[in-house]
């Protein structure tokens, strides 16, 4: 596989991209952003152009140019190519207050505020840096650590004092020994250190961080803070940095680009993109789509969703993968659910681009209702899944479709060939696009550093 950062946006700038920038009023979890500009409006480049409706975060221009359009759901700025360094700045404030006006949300793809979750106080407590990377093909976090660790650990000590804490932990998996040598070499602060994890999905998932790092396994219906911990991504960290010391709003993302591209299977880092710029022109960017292919998903392998080259980039976009096409399957089709993963919705979406029908659908074992959603009582840690696959060989499943995460897979694999039944992964059509190990057996575990 070739993942060299075969091209590279500016890490400060932005993109060679111009055109239309569709810039999506709903980035974050909560309400929707009301806009604050009409069409015809000139407006520069990090101004705000829609305000939020409670505590959310602000939206801010990601380039100069034109309002063209404006409706409930969207703004369209006509934009010229981003000056490296020109963008309306902040207005001044105070630690939290730069933070909350910058608009920053999760940028590892939850969009939680950041705003509201350094409002919190974790006195004596522990602020974890994610930069884990759970998802496979994604590199950009990584990219950014080596390319910049000390913005992202400033970043964290800014979070620790918004928040009280008395301890910084950069979770990362042991196999990127360049970026933990980088991020030791930076550090300057005893409560700061760097945490190894294992290269398994989902070692970056918020629960399995606290668990490894603290010892404390979170119970599904409950959240970090119970922990007197906050787990927040590096690309966020980064962007707290910019807002406190460039006063810069989130106008752009970093992201991968990868898959089935001219020139081979590749992973490129795209650094500072502006936010609402088009996937379609991003992958051309990239060198373009290599004949046929399955699908075009936004973000990871596991939790991505299927998106058009017409949709847009947002501030929680983490990669775009263009995949290969799917293999056909003629028997009929069990699903395994996996809270870890993707939903029975979109698992029965690739069920259909496979031509398969559904016999049965189960889920994980550790699988629960909590919070709104599907979550696992214990990260990455497998009860063993046999009891599943023989409840959908009985409803009349005779292949399998799987989101499961790494331990998991390896427990069906445990079992499923023995009942001659062929096993597919969500993850399956992307890693092809990558020349990478399918999701099944676990490979021999590496030695941690």
């Amino acid at each position: 596989m070739n993942t060299d950062l075969l091209w590279q946006m500016d890490m400060r700038g932005g993109a060679s991209l111009s055109g239309d920038y569709k810039l999506l009023l709903k980035q974050h979890i909560g309400k929707p952003d009301i806009p604050c500009v009409q069409e015809g409006d000139s407006v520069r480049r990090g101004a705000r152009i829609a305000l939020a409706d409670g505590p959310e975060p602000d939206l801010h221009a990601s380039v100069s140019g034109t309002v063209t359009q404006v409706t409930r759901e969207f703004i369209v700025i006509r934009g010229e190519k981003p000056d490296r360094d020109s963008y309306e700045q902040l207005p001044s404030g105070d630690l939290k207050e730069r933070i909350r006006a910058a608009g920053i949300v999760g940028m590892g793809g939850a969009g939680f505020p950041t705003g509201i979750k350094l409002s919190q106080d974790i006195t004596g407590g522990t602020v974890i840096a994610n930069a884990a990377e759970c998802e496979p093909i994604l590199n950009h976090n990584v990219a950014q650590i080596e390319a910049d660790p000390a913005e992202i650990y400033r970043g964290l000590v800014y979070a620790m004092e918004a928040v009280h804490a008395a301890r910084g932990v950069i979770a990362i998996k042991h196999k990127h020994h360049k970026a933990i040598s980088l991020l030791k070499n930076v550090i300057d602060d005893d409560r700061v250190s760097v945490f190894p994890v294992e290269d398994l999905y989902p070692a970056g998932e918020e629960r399995a961080l606290i668990r490894d790092i603290l010892g404390i396994l979170v119970p599904p219906e409950e959240r970090a803070i119970t922990a007197n911990t906050i787990v927040i991504n590096t690309e966020t960290l980064s962007r707290v940095t910019q807002a406190v010391e460039l006063g810069r709003p989130v106008i752009s993302k970093n992201l991968t680009v990868a898959g089935k591209l001219h020139g081979g299977p590749k992973a490129l880092t795209l650094m500072d993109v502006p936010i609402g710029a088009r996937v379609g022109d991003l992958i051309e960017e990239a060198g373009g789509i290599d004949g046929d292919y399955g699908e075009i998903i936004m973000d990871g392998p596991f939790m991505g969703h299927s998106v058009t080259p017409d949709d847009v980039i947002t501030k929680t976009t983490g990669g775009i993968i263009v995949t290969m096409p799917f293999l056909p399957e003629k028997l009929p089709l069990g699903l395994l659910v996996c809270a870890c993963s993707a939903s029975e919705t979109r698992m029965r979406e690739i069920a259909k681009k496979m031509g398969a029908d559904v016999a049965g659908v189960e889920r994980c074992k550790h699988a629960v209702w909590a919070r709104g959603g599907l979550k696992c009582q214990n990260p990455g840690v497998c009860p063993g899944q046999a009891d599943r696959v023989l409840r959908l060989r009985k409803a009349g499943a005779r292949a399998l479709l799987i989101g499961n995460c790494s331990d998991c897979s390896n427990t069906v694999m445990s079992l499923a060939p023995k009942l001659h039944m062929p096993v597919h992964h969500v993850t399956d059509s992307a890693m092809r696009a990558m020349d990478l190990h399918l999701i099944r057996k676990l490979q021999k575990k590496q030695p941690s550093i």
